[in-house]
């Protein structure tokens, strides 16, 4: 523990920060808003509580959060779309603190959502925390995918497999990367120390996905709905540490 201790002090307070940004934003998702104002909260609250948003400027994107609605699998870009009533929404939020990152996306419904859409953040939820509760040394990599695909699958719905989740410390994205469906037993082991970031993509219809032509925005193909949920995690001597969950126990939706 000593050799990482240094290291998981400072994840903490960056996921901190970026879980209560996140907790911040419950009282503000409501109809009316638009995604652009979304985006200047949270950069404001993480600018305010001593930290910078990851984001901004990452590769040419130009806002402080991705904002991904109903249809939009990820990197959703804030704009003055204006969030109505049944919308479903994705906000994924890193902040970097003393030079380490916590990232962390939560899915919030707008007003009233259908059934469906209740359904599939359920189970998009729960197959991320599946694979944590697995978390320690000794497992490998693909036991993470395998643990959410195998779910998610019996439930009727697919895992995107376009984009994973990400090693991350000092670093916004490092090897390895996380993938999130796979098979038992294959993959890098993990061990204490390592930290990274856990965040299925989960659609109502087919797996597939395509790149709008701001280069960012990533949606079904079926334009089915896709809910994602993403925490960072760190490996103990043990087991793991959740270092961006919620203070206030909001976890899924309804948050309120």
């Amino acid at each position: 523990m000593t050799k990482y201790k240094e290291k998981f002090e400072k994840m903490r307070i960056a996921g901190s920060l970026a879980s209560k940004t996140l907790d911040m934003l419950i009282g503000y998702i409501k109809p009316g808003i638009t995604t652009a104002k979304i985006d200047q909260l949270g950069f404001e609250f993480i600018k305010d509580n001593g930290g910078f948003s990851a984001p901004q400027f990452y590769r040419g994107f130009k806002k402080s959060l991705c904002t991904s609605l109903n249809h939009v699998v990820c990197h959703g870009i804030p704009s003055d779309r204006i969030l109505e009533d049944g919308d479903i929404i994705n906000i994924d939020v890193t902040a970097v603190v003393d030079g380490y990152h916590g990232d962390t996306s939560r899915m919030y419904a707008v007003g009233n959502p259908s059934v469906k859409s209740k359904n599939l953040i359920d189970v998009t939820y729960e197959s991320m925390m599946k694979a944590i509760k697995i978390l320690k040394p000794g497992i490998r990599l693909g036991d993470i995918g395998h643990e959410i695909q195998s779910y998610v699958e019996e439930k009727g719905y697919s895992v995107v497999k376009d984009f994973c989740g990400h090693g991350i410390s000092n670093t916004f994205h490092e090897t390895p990367n996380i993938l999130h469906y796979g098979k038992k037993n294959t993959g890098l082991e993990i061990y204490p120390g390592m930290t990274f970031t856990i965040e299925p993509m989960i659609n109502a219809g087919k797996y597939e996905v395509k790149i709008l032509n701001d280069g960012w925005t990533a949606v079904t193909k079926d334009k089915s709905l896709s809910a994602q949920f993403e925490h960072t995690v760190g490996i103990t001597e043990n087991g793991y540490e959740i270092f961006t969950e919620s203070v206030k126990g909001y976890n899924k939706p309804p948050y309120l």
